[in-house]
């Protein structure tokens, strides 16, 4: 049958677009929305994020106009009823994976092995280098690069390649570091698939895998099961992920199948659509934004012209995305520039600002400003890869009082629970810091079963008696008896320093009593300095001692666990106890061990901030549209990112598991930034300066300057 491809072009409003042609019957042809309550939900739509899905949903509430009906079907892609596909008799081959390997329990079943492998790693460097080298194998370093492999594991499973070929690459073509790293990556191929069926468990990417390869199976095999004949659409995907590009393709031939592209180019010139990821596989190609929907057209083998287009933007946001494109061509026919440079059509930066500021805290005001300003009018979004300019922009908006919605969280260490527990363990297990006691005593979350006021004025009498000047190496676990000792010196030195008689006995009564209860609870938790014992009674005594800290005057533990900040804590603190995985821990590597461990975790809010302004990275942001865009921080390094090799696999490795360049992540990033240009109102951002080094702007801004010209461009600027 032949494939139904359509496109929703840039600079119009996908998901709207979308809903209204499913709605009047353009979408699928002999399906529309003719009144009947229970003809949507025969329908079943895939989009790429869950957020995406929340969004259609809410449009198409909005385009029925409170006419009741059952919505149709919408998931992510990648998520799939399994027991359906295998009562079907298809892609039972793929589903008879076992159950996917947790993410905690993936690392500290990988860790013993990295760590391992860098016990004999002195030896293979001797072997190849001639020399010996010292290489600590700590439990620490060992989560890391686990955290790492698993990654890398990952990539590979996601990009639908097989581990074996790495046997077929000859060692002596290599460097001899890259064959130190291919013996490491035995650990991928020999014993971790060992290790994975001792615990019946598979890989997360290889699972979800099967479960994208067995959906696309079942549709092919059997194309009426899903809700008898009703339509199957895809919309808004690229078709990144190989084993995404088959379902893809089985959809677009089922007969009430479509796959809805975003942002297809149809007016390219066809100098330059050849030009885009050559066969010669020029990593120059890879970086186009039309690169990743050439590669799914070829592979659903549908000519460019063939794709039908939903809609078109309006005359300015057009000649806008037109100028866009031309400016993004591919660097072989850039010669079409020649006598175009710096004629702009003069609606092409309508409702377009640039934004140069100095350095990043300026920027960010600027942009928290246009947001404000943009809020009088609409909703506004903000788009960047840039996690420090979204945590500055939404301590921007605080001031005015707004509540931005972001979706990229914030990272679990840099919470006030978090700190709590990693700068009790640090005081724990490594006495003698004076400056991490004092940071203990005053973390605004310990209480120790004090009102707060009273135990904050406890910790800076504490700070004055015995943290003060050469406090030599105190220990917390013996401070109250150094604390006594220190008052009694002062008190039998005629010297006494001038804020001796500002200390009151209550103050040096809440002060004892302070230590008494940090004493009482970090005293079992020290007396393991010396010791090695398995994770979990590792995490229950520091737990034990956490909770101690953090307890209310009426015992409570609200202060400590609540919030999202505390429900995520608490939430990593039972997943690490439920982890299968029951490692042996030194007692002094366990602040390094934990700090590694808790690393990846993220605080999501699970109260959305104010619905009209949200902070998206370039993902959350696909198909979502608002008033106001702000794309900010363009610049190199964060727009796009630098395409970093890898640290375990050279060019020639990827290449020889038929692995994409990392250049692919910078089409991804360019077509995010096509799509991205077509927004009504647009504010363009980036600062002059990173840190304490000039920064360059983004390539893509830089030829958007060439070709439009510092006149054409004028307007713009702020």
């Amino acid at each position: 049958m032949t494939p139904r491809v359509l496109s929703i072009p840039a600079g119009a409003p996908f998901l709207p677009i979308l809903a209204d042609a499913l709605l009047s019957g353009r979408l699928v042809p002999g399906f529309s929305h003719d009144g009947d309550p229970l003809k949507l939900a025969e329908a079943t739509i895939y989009v790429p994020t869950r957020r995406a899905a929340r969004a259609l949903r809410g449009v198409l509430v909005e385009r029925l106009g409170g006419v009741a009906a059952i919505l149709p079907t919408i998931r992510p892609l990648g998520e799939f009823d399994e027991d359906a596909a295998i009562f079907d008799g298809a892609g039972a081959d793929e589903l008879t994976l076992d159950p996917p390997i947790g993410k905690l329990d993936r690392i500290l079943l990988l860790s013993p092995l990295v760590q391992a492998w860098k016990k004999r790693l002195p030896a293979h460097v001797a072997a190849l280098f001639g020399e010996e080298v010292v290489v600590p194998a700590s439990l620490a370093d060992a989560i890391w690069l686990s955290r790492d492999l698993a990654a890398l594991m990952d990539e590979v499973e996601t990009g639908g390649a097989d581990w074996a070929r790495l046997a077929a690459l000859v060692p002596d073509d290599l460097a001899n570091w890259w064959q130190v790293t291919l013996e490491f990556l035995d650990i991928v191929t020999r014993a971790w698939p060992a290790l994975l069926a001792e615990a019946a468990r598979s890989n997360p990417a290889a699972h979800r895998n099967a479960g994208i390869l067995a959906e696309a199976a079942r549709l092919a095999g059997n194309p009426l099961s899903r809700g008898g004949a009703g339509p199957v659409i895809a919309a808004g995907s690229t078709g990144s992920i190989p084993a995404t590009a088959r379902l893809l393709a089985a959809i677009s031939r089922l007969p009430s199948g479509a796959v809805v592209l975003p942002g297809l180019d149809r007016a390219m010139d066809a100098a330059s659509w050849d030009a885009i990821a050559a066969p010669d596989g020029a990593a120059a190609g890879f970086g186009h934004p039309q690169a990743g929907l050439k590669k799914l057209l070829a592979g659903l083998g549908v000519a460019r012209a063939d794709v039908e287009e939903l809609a078109a933007p309006p005359p300015a946001i057009a000649a806008r995305i037109g100028l866009v494109a031309e400016a993004l061509r591919p660097a072989e026919t850039t010669d079409a520039w020649a006598g175009r440079s710096g004629t702009v059509e003069p609606e092409a930066f309508d409702g377009v600002s640039l934004v140069e500021a100095a350095n990043s805290r300026e920027e960010a005001l600027a942009i928290a400003v246009a947001l404000r300003l943009a809020l009088e009018e609409g909703t506004a979004a903000l788009v960047t890869g840039d996690r420090e300019l979204a945590r500055r922009v939404a301590a921007e908006l605080r001031r005015f009082g707004i509540e931005a919605d972001d979706s990229g969280g914030t990272p679990l260490t840099a919470t006030p629970p978090a700190t709590l527990m990693r700068l009790m363990l640090e005081c724990a297990f490594r006495p003698g810091d004076a400056a991490a006691i004092l940071a203990l005593l005053k973390h605004p979350l310990l209480s120790a079963g004090m009102e707060r006021a009273r135990a904050r004025a406890a910790a800076e009498t504490i700070d004055l008696v015995v943290l003060r000047g050469p406090a030599g190496r105190p220990d917390i676990a013996a401070l109250a008896t150094t604390f006594e000792e220190r008052l009694a010196a002062i008190d039998a030195d005629p010297r006494r320093p001038f804020w001796w008689t500002r200390l009151s006995p209550r103050r040096l009564d809440d002060a004892r009593a302070l230590l008494a209860a940090t004493g009482a609870a970090l005293g079992p938790l020290a007396a393991l300095r010396a010791g090695r014992l398995p994770l979990h009674r590792m995490l229950h005594a520091a737990v034990t001692a956490f909770e101690a800290l953090g307890r209310d005057r009426d015992g409570g533990l609200r202060r400590l666990y609540g919030g999202d900040a505390g429900e995520a804590l608490a939430a990593f603190l039972r997943a690490l106890h439920g982890a299968q995985a029951d490692i042996e821990i030194e007692a002094r590597e366990w602040p390094d061990v934990f700090a590694a461990l808790v690393a990846g975790e993220t605080v999501k809010p699970t109260i959305a901030g104010d619905a009209r302004v949200a902070i998206w990275g370039a993902l959350e942001a696909r198909l979502q549209s608002v008033d106001t865009l702000v794309l900010g921080g363009l610049n190199e390094g964060s727009w796009p990112r630098k395409a970093e090799p890898d640290r375990f696999m050279s060019r020639f490795m990827k290449a020889g598991l038929e692995l994409e360049p990392p250049e692919r992540r910078i089409g991804q990033a360019a077509h995010d930034f096509f799509m991205a240009l077509g927004a009504p109102k647009l504010v363009l951002t980036r600062a002059a300066r990173a840190g304490d080094a000039p920064a360059l702007p983004s390539r893509w801004l830089q030829r958007l300057e060439t070709l439009a010209g510092a006149a054409g461009l004028a307007p713009a600027r702020r």
